[in-house]
Parts: C-alpha cells; structure tokens; sequence
C-alpha cells in the first residue's frame, strides 16, 4: 500500500509555556497568603491574645499583604516589561539603520540551528518579508507574546490569590474550639498548602506530590518558628 503523498494535520498539542506568567503569580499570592497570615495568627495566638485580638490582626494582615502583593508584583513586572520594550526599540532602530546587517545575523541564527545557508537565507527572507521586526524579536531576543510581561494581570492575580487562601486560616481560627485553636489553623493551613502545591505542580505539568512537598515544608517551618516566638514574647509579657 502507498504511503498518503498528503499528511492531515493534527491538533495542536497544548503546551503549557504560557502559563507562565500568571502562574507564577498566582502560585505565588497563594502561597504567601496562607504562610504569611496562618504565621501571623498562629503566632499572636500563641502570645495568649484575645480572639477579638487575633482576628483584626488576620484581616489586617490580609488586606496589607494583598496590597503588597499587588504593588511588588506591578512593580517588579513592570521593570521587566521596561527592559523588553527597550530591547525591541534598540531592535527597531538596528533595522532601520542596519538591514542588511540584522539580515546577515538572522541567518546566521538559522544556519546554527541546523539549516545550510541557502535555506536558511530563503527563510530569513520569507519571514523577514511577512514581519520583519517580529522574526528579529523571536529568534534573536527570544521575545514571544505569550510570554510577554503583563504587570496588571500579575498584580490581580497576585493580590486574588492571596486574600482568597488567607481566609483559610483565619477561618479555622474563628470556628475552631479554644483550646484547638492554634492547632486547627495550622492543620487548615497545610491542607490548604498541599492542595495548592499539588495544583500548581498539575497546571504547571510537574509531579504533583513533589509540588505539594515543597510548599509544605517551608509553610510547616514558617508556622513553627511563628509559634515559638509568640509563646516566648507572651511569656515574656510583650
């Protein structure tokens, strides 16, 4: 039987690149909003203040920690969305002023991924021909849409991920007896952390249980440490 002379095309695989940025922002809300607000509770609960006391002290932290997300964020992604919009200037200006030079170098680039020079410049041309600037952007700089830094939606996600998970443990501190409170804030918490690690781990296309593991370790160090403070500073009578 021949061999089809036409190949079908096949769906698009779906990668998982770009995701990148609004994972990682958000990985990162979450995490510190359980960690940073189960700490703080946990460890003004350990100094013997009143559960009035703990509560404001868990919201306060909620809200300050969402707004801090959110303006880090901003802040940290808008410096790398500065040093891209520099790079494709100063890449806009060489074409201008150099085309046959940013030519020479785009199919370089080609010959040293594999093709012989002849292909190599027919492609540079063909591409060069369609967007210019864009070929230069995403084979010599590396530069790609969907991995553009988007510093508002880092922000959102950043700041939403944290006030959503920091009610986790401020909830459990509320509902929680007495006696079980400090407990069930941290059980609560590593919950939390578990799923959260284990479903970064999952959209990210990591082994879940390792992502689950590596939050959980540092949450758990991060809660101990606050409860040992609490109690020292509340026996001390600060």
């Amino acid at each position: 039987m021949k061999q089809s002379a036409s190949i079908r095309a096949t769906p698009q695989e779906a990668h998982l690149t770009g995701r990148g940025g609004w994972l990682r922002a958000a990985v990162l809300g979450a995490n510190d909003g359980i960690v940073s607000t189960s700490s703080l509770v946990i460890g003004v609960a350990s100094a013997s203040a009143t559960r009035s006391s703990v509560v404001v002290a868990g919201i306060a932290g909620l809200v300050a920690g969402a707004l801090s997300m959110a303006a880090g964020e901003y802040v940290s992604v808008s410096s790398q969305r500065d040093v891209e919009e520099a790079d494709i200037e100063i890449e806009r200006r060489q074409l201008q002023e150099n085309p046959d030079v940013e030519m020479a170098e785009l199919i370089d680039i080609y010959v040293q991924r594999g093709l012989d020079r002849e292909l190599a410049q027919k492609v540079a041309e063909q591409l060069s021909a369609r967007d210019r600037l864009q070929a230069h952007l995403r084979d010599e700089l590396g530069l790609h849409e969907a991995s553009r830094a988007r510093p508002l939606q880092a922000a959102l996600v950043s700041a939403g991920s944290f006030a959503s998970l920091a009610v986790f443990p401020i909830l459990g501190f509320v509902i929680a007896p007495p006696t079980l409170r400090v407990a069930i804030v941290a059980l609560f918490s590593l919950v939390a952390l578990a799923v959260l690690g284990g479903l970064g781990a999952a959209l990210g296309g990591a082994p879940r249980v390792r992502g689950a593991m590596r939050v959980l370790a540092g949450g758990g160090v991060a809660m101990a440490a606050s409860a040992l403070i609490g109690r020292v500073l509340g026996f001390a009578g600060l």
